[in-house]
């Protein structure tokens, strides 16, 4: 059996394409847990989702349409009000080109501006209303550190305590979606036992295109999803997967 050291890889990347790691910290994270944890989803009054027939006459990617809409929901928090599109494009391509094989656009196309406008608005105030909820401010893009094989990486936003992910999927959140938060965690948490740093509390995952979101603890979902492993016992397993370095193949 050969051994291969591992390259590194950003948390999402690990907790998308190497999901073992992670199965290994939470054998519980199946779709019985899932489900119960769906059923705690709720919506936004006043919001809408984006209609389904302008997301279908889109010709990007829709990965690609979805960046557009985070890149102007974050110029939009930044005070711009009305952003031009070149520049969102610019910005969604060079985060697509962190994880994907990303291409750009030859145009957008008015259908593209109005399903990515839409989901940027419903984004933008979900994110307000729950900054004025919290009296903290919107942090976008927040650092995750890195450990071992595991290069730092960045989030989507933060509020005060809270980690806020973005997913714009026409389905119900995951357990790969909650594999990456968890991993997002932990790492925050191996960090911040080194530099007496603050740790996320919560975490809200968000989905503008279906105007809707999901609240959950983080000790609770740590619990819940391993065999009753407390936070230490889990940041120490993870420390003593990624200082290995090897994969077996």
């Amino acid at each position: 059996m050969a051994l291969k050291r591992l390259p590194f890889r950003d948390p999402r990347t690990v907790a998308r394409d190497i999901p073992g790691v992670l199965d290994v910290l939470f054998p519980r994270l199946s779709g019985g847990l899932v489900a119960a944890l769906n059923r705690g989803a709720f919506y936004y009054s006043g919001l809408a989702p984006v209609p389904s027939e302008l997301v279908e006459q889109s010709q990007l990617q829709k990965a690609m349409l979805f960046e557009l809409s985070i890149a102007r929901t974050e110029l939009i928090l930044s005070g711009q009000a009305e952003p031009e599109w070149a520049e969102c494009i610019a910005i969604a391509l060079k985060r697509q080109s962190q994880h994907y094989d990303a291409q750009k656009p030859d145009r957008v196309e008015e259908s593209d501006q109005k399903a990515a406008e839409h989901a940027a608005l419903n984004l933008v105030e979900m994110l307000r209303r729950v900054a004025g909820e919290k009296g903290s401010q919107i942090e976008r893009s927040p650092v995750i550190p890195g450990m071992g094989w595991i290069a730092s990486g960045t989030g989507d936003f933060s509020i005060g305590k809270v980690l806020v992910e973005v997913k714009h999927t026409d389905r119900n959140f995951v357990a790969g979606d909650f594999r990456q938060v968890l991993m997002y965690w932990l790492l925050k948490y191996a960090s911040a036992i080194e530099h007496n740093d603050e740790i996320w509390t919560d975490c809200l995952l968000l989905n503008p295109r279906r105007n809707c979101g999901l609240a959950f603890n983080f000790d609770k979902l740590l619990q819940s999803a391993s065999s009753n492993s407390n936070r230490v016992e889990l940041c120490e397993a993870l420390r003593s997967i990624v200082e290995h370095e090897i994969v077996r193949r």
